[in-house]
């Protein structure tokens, strides 16, 4: 039987695997093929990189294009949080559909099937499989075929910590990894970053992190091999979906440009500026389409900003002007050390829906160097333990699922990772 399991340690970039840190993954990188050079998505943040690998689809082709996003909904420009749980049914309604493109969990309802638990937002896990054609396990709520609840007894109760992650790696272990298992299984663990995101980059909370997460991908490493054994063709994948960087400085951007009189107030709808921690988004709406020039030279010479992306140029970082998205933007980010001696801080959007600022702690969501540099490990067939690889993507997974199952992987952005004996 062949079948693959995708483990997610959420917000851990490659430098910080070492053997004083992650020991159990440095083990598994001489057993598996690593990438040297795997990148993210923009912008860079779980529930954008979970559709992608859902997908294998930028966010130009799944449109969810951030952790906070715009909807136009009766001619008005509405921002959301993209991690609510009702948030990509919301979005069917207002756009007819929740992705723009089918996910792994639709393509193998036929196949075998995709079950995926997940200890982040409920919309970062809810993008594997919003329309149900597998099953999804989260805290918010846990749903089967068609969406319907999972009995009671079977949902997932765990809180967004450590030891929720580490009940939740037990159940996966037990039900995923089992003779009947399906697929595709996938475990999306919350840490280390949801403590990188309260505490900074190399604190012992941090540190306590990287080490309790490295033994929850061990005891994944440790069922797959049993499963091997059983005589089970299993392709492993652990990885990440995004980096961190030290928050330096917040910046109230709408607030700067109402000051710039570029917008009429912080509260107003004619520009709405869409926080995705170490980027922004900003919509114009056709009415403001005026303001659009005098709004990119400000972009262009703000302290505050790093790379500025208008409309035209969207589909070169993997997005598109849908729900009038005129301008991408990375903040500022330097190679600067933070207090601990762990390099990359950049300044952050202000956050929307009364989320806090924390300075000094980690944040993603850029082009900064570090949060664009998640880890990739391989290993099973069309992989050479031991190997590295440079380029890869995280819409290159879904078409490395699709090929190990021996299933098309028609319409995606990314291509299958595999190398044949032949090419080796």
């Amino acid at each position: 039987m062949r079948r693959t399991i995708l483990v997610t340690l959420d917000g851990l970039r490659r430098d910080q695997i070492g053997p004083d840190t992650t020991p159990n993954l440095v083990a598994f990188a001489q057993r598996a093929e690593t990438f040297s050079d795997y990148r993210t998505v923009f912008p860079s943040c779980t529930r954008v990189v979970s559709a992608s690998i859902a997908t294998g689809c930028y966010p130009a082709r799944h449109e969810l294009q951030g952790n906070s996003m715009v909807l136009m909904e009766d001619g008005v420009l509405v921002a959301h949080d993209a991690g609510r749980p009702d948030f990509l049914q919301h979005k069917r309604h207002v756009t007819g559909r929740s992705l723009a493109v089918p996910t792994l969990a639709e393509r193998l309802s036929a196949h075998g099937g995709a079950v995926i638990f997940s200890n982040v937002s409920p919309g970062a896990a809810y993008a594997h499989d919003p329309d149900g054609h597998g099953r999804v396990y989260h805290r918010a709520g846990s749903f089967g075929a068609g969406r319907a609840p999972v009995p009671d007894s079977e949902q997932l109760r765990v809180e967004p910590n450590l030891q929720g992650d580490r009940v939740m790696t037990e159940r996966f272990v037990n039900e995923v990894l089992s003779e009947q298992g399906p697929a595709l299984g996938v475990l999306w663990l919350g840490d280390p970053d949801a403590t990188q995101h309260n505490h900074p980059l190399g604190s012992p909370e941090y540190l306590e992190a990287l080490r309790q997460s490295d033994a929850r991908a061990q005891e994944v490493i440790e069922a797959v091999e049993r499963r091997r054994a059983a005589g089970e063709d299993i392709l492993l994948m652990i990885g990440s979906d995004h980096g961190h960087q030290t928050v330096s400085g917040v910046i109230d951007i709408e607030r700067d440009l109402v000051a710039a009189r570029l917008k009429d107030s912080e509260s107003s709808r004619e520009i709405v500026v869409s926080s995705n921690g170490t980027s922004a988004l900003i919509y114009v709406h056709p009415d403001a389409a005026g303001r659009v020039e005098a709004l990119g030279r400000h972009l262009e010479c703000a302290d505050w900003t790093g790379r500025v992306i208008p409309a035209d140029l969207l589909h070169t970082v993997g997005q598109a002007a849908q729900q009038h998205l005129a301008f991408a933007v990375s903040m500022r980010a330097s190679e600067e050390l933070n207090t601990n001696g762990v390099r990359g801080t950049s300044l952050v959007a202000k956050p929307a829906f009364g989320k806090p600022d924390r300075l000094g702690c980690g944040q993603h969501g850029g082009f900064g160097e570090y949060e664009q540099s998640p880890f990739l490990m391989i290993s099973g067939s069309g992989f050479a333990p031991g190997n590295t690889r440079s380029r890869a993507s995280v819409v290159d997974i879904a078409p490395t699922v699709l090929r190990h199952l021996g299933l098309a992987a028609d319409g995606m952005d990314g291509t299958a990772l595999q190398i044949s004996r032949g090419n080796c």
